[in-house]
């Protein structure tokens, strides 16, 4: 992004959290219609999405900073429209941060000029990944039920954090009516609050449930959502998904490789999912294939798979950072129309090759 004042020189913006959620809440179908764009961007080869890149430390095992470059370009081959956007997103998860009174992570992305290379922007980028990880559970939560006839009505929630909140607000807006809501959660005091705000959120149309064993939540409920900060398996038996459940599959390493195999299973990319300890990973491991992966979301959008009726469904999102991309610039576009950007003067200061 280039200054009016001043011909080729880039300017530097800072898009602050409250702006991030000006931007974003209330506009959950446009943030879902932007998040399906960006899949099938993706699923045209119209992307760039490395892998995440994640720092890890010896002393303490629960903590990791990750970081998700990216590039969307948004025109086909010899288009003169929107060339599209380089970016990355910088996020750190430190599951600590709870017990502090402070969520568990945080981020910023930076917004690179397609064309200069120049980055043009960072924005506060929590929200935008809770909000772009909501927006797809919602899009693949709704295309799946659509596909299998018809949409849960009873839904449990594992996991009780920022997200499973998140996807709670995007099932709703994208048309979600459920009757049943259940709740699990290692914090006893963590799940009643769920219940509570569910019970605000939906008034007295739902009946919220919390469940202390975790078979109860999963066996009550058509629409399973984890949203856990699990490392490894520790839903083991394929017995509590007889009922044939549609799972979002949030939190990657929650269920082990016996239910993925006895599952139809759907991933946001194959290469990406299919790594990194994640339940298909370990699933993928154990056979020694990945037939038991139908597709990709992708897929499910151009209708090239569709999910059976007499089997789990289990949506495997790995989190692609072209996603969070396509949300930043649509926040970005957003705050600047409105003529509200804070630039920072001076911020690129060698603009002359000799001084």
């Amino acid at each position: 992004m280039t200054s009016a004042a001043t011909p080729g020189a880039p300017t530097f913006a800072v898009v602050s959290g409250a702006q991030v959620h000006e931007a974003l809440h209330g506009h959950e179908q446009d943030v879902i219609a932007t998040v399906e764009a960006a899949y099938r961007l993706h699923g045209e080869g119209r992307t760039v999405n490395p892998d995440s890149y994640f720092l890890r430390f010896p002393d303490r095992p629960s903590d990791r900073i990750i970081a998700l470059p990216a590039s969307l370009r948004a025109s086909g081959e010899g288009d003169s429209g929107d060339p599209g956007v380089h970016g990355i997103k910088w996020i750190s998860s430190f599951p600590g941060n709870v017990a502090a009174g402070l969520p568990r992570a945080s981020a910023v992305l930076i917004l690179n000029d397609a064309e200069t290379g120049y980055p043009f922007a960072c924005l506060e980028s929590s929200i935008i990944s809770a909000v772009r990880t909501a927006a797809s559970a919602a899009l693949a939560a709704a295309r799946l039920a659509d596909a299998r006839g018809e949409r849960p009505r009873r839904v449990g929630f594992f996991g009780v954090g920022l997200i499973a909140r998140y996807i709670h607000t995007y099932l709703a807006a994208n048309g979600f009516d459920f009757t049943e809501a259940g709740v699990h959660d290692l914090s006893a005091d963590h799940a009643r609050g769920f219940a509570d705000y569910l019970r605000r959120s939906e008034g007295e149309e739902l009946t919220v449930t919390v469940h202390e064993k975790p078979e109860d939540l999963v066996r009550s409920a058509d629409l399973v959502v984890f949203a856990t900060v699990a490392g490894e398996p520790h839903v083991t038996d394929p017995s509590w998904f007889d009922h044939h459940p549609l799972v979002l599959h949030i939190s990657l390493r929650d269920l082990s490789p016996g239910i993925v195999l006895d599952s139809w299973n759907a991933v946001d990319d194959i290469d990406h999912c299919l790594k990194a300890g994640t339940s298909p990973h370990l699933a993928e491991q154990q056979v020694g294939h990945r037939e038991f992966v139908a597709g990709t979301l992708y897929d499910v959008l151009t209708g090239a798979i569709t999910p059976p009726a007499d089997r789990p469904v289990v949506f495997s999102p790995f989190g692609l950072g072209v996603l969070d991309l396509a949300v930043a610039k649509h926040v970005y576009d957003h705050v600047r129309s409105a003529d509200r950007l804070h630039t920072v003067p001076g911020f690129f200061h060698e603009l002359k090759r000799y001084g």
